[in-house]
């Protein structure tokens, strides 16, 4: 509780000083914000709504679209007020929170992300097996793993970041960012964290290879179809989840692999605002324009 009386609050990345500029960050955000939970909320209402999209695939997309809402939601809304009402300010325990349940969401994603690819290999691998391999059974308890992994990476992640103490109180980011909070360490890298970044990173290597290695096999199973309309609808289902992955992979090692710097950056700004809010944003977009199924039911929706 050291830390907790030595640093009761912290303070946020100031977009600007003028008040025309944090107006205009307040109006970015929230368009991005709005778009973002209205297309994930089209895609939750699609797969709820229709029965032709009950099946474990869509059941996947629409926990991704939950996911991505989650990520969002704790993040952009307490910047868009701060920048509307002046303050930089944020809670010590809302800080520990935007940390726990954001790393909780980007875990629970890299995880659900592994399992889709595990499942286009069952659909086009194994085609035969595929309601076998996977019912709703198991379907259930994958998703139950998802969440569990993702809640426990973001217990472990917070215990380890919140157990230093801190020396200043100035975070250089929008949100309370993991790379931000441990350069305010007084006693330098905390040997807790360190032991869960390893883990992490190595976890995630795991779900990296294992993703790469299911689409070398299905690109494989792919050559083999004979004829060219069944390697385009096998691909149809790949080549979204695909984007989806590589979107996430590569704006999240081009975030954390950089060192942050010690001033406020607006390189910094630029690519956290990249990896934390553009995938929120294009997933549903890229499924709903690469998806058939999605499409006819959202313009049944539409219509209606």
């Amino acid at each position: 509780m050291n830390n907790h009386t030595t640093v009761p609050y912290f303070l946020l990345l100031e977009f600007s000083k003028n008040r025309h500029f944090q107006l205009l960050h307040f109006f970015v955000f929230f368009v991005l914000y709005l778009t973002t939970i209205t297309a994930n909320f089209l895609i939750i209402m699609a797969v709820t709504l229709d029965n032709q999209l009950h099946s474990p695939m869509y059941l996947f997309l629409m926990n991704l679209a939950v996911q991505d809402l989650g990520s969002v939601s704790v993040i952009v809304p307490k910047s868009m007020v701060n920048s509307l009402m002046e303050t930089r300010y944020i809670s010590y325990s809302g800080c520990a929170a935007q940390v726990f349940i954001f790393i909780s969401f980007a875990a629970s994603d890299l995880s659900l992300l592994t399992i889709m690819a595990y499942d286009r290999y069952v659909a086009i691998c194994h085609p035969l097996h595929y309601e076998m391999v996977m019912n709703w059974k198991s379907c259930t308890e994958m998703m139950i793993l998802v969440w569990v992994t993702g809640v426990l990476y973001g217990t472990l992640h917070t215990t380890g970041t919140f157990s230093i103490p801190f020396c200043s109180n100035v975070v250089n980011q929008f949100f309370c960012e993991i790379p931000q909070l441990l350069k305010l360490s007084c006693s330098g890298f905390n040997l807790v964290e360190l032991g869960v970044l390893v883990a992490g990173v190595i976890a995630g290597i795991g779900c990296f290879n294992f993703i790469i290695a299911s689409y070398v096999m299905i690109f494989k199973a792919v050559l083999r179809i004979p004829s060219e309309q069944g390697r385009q609808k096998a691909l149809s289902t790949c080549v979204p989840h695909l984007i989806v992955v590589s979107m996430f992979l590569l704006t999240g090692c081009f975030a954390y692999l950089r060192p942050p710097s010690n001033a406020p950056s607006y390189l910094d700004f630029g690519v956290t605002v990249l990896y934390s809010l553009l995938p929120p944003l294009f997933n549903p977009i890229i499924y709903s324009m690469r998806n058939k199924n999605i499409k006819f039911v959202l313009s049944k929706l539409w219509k209606f």
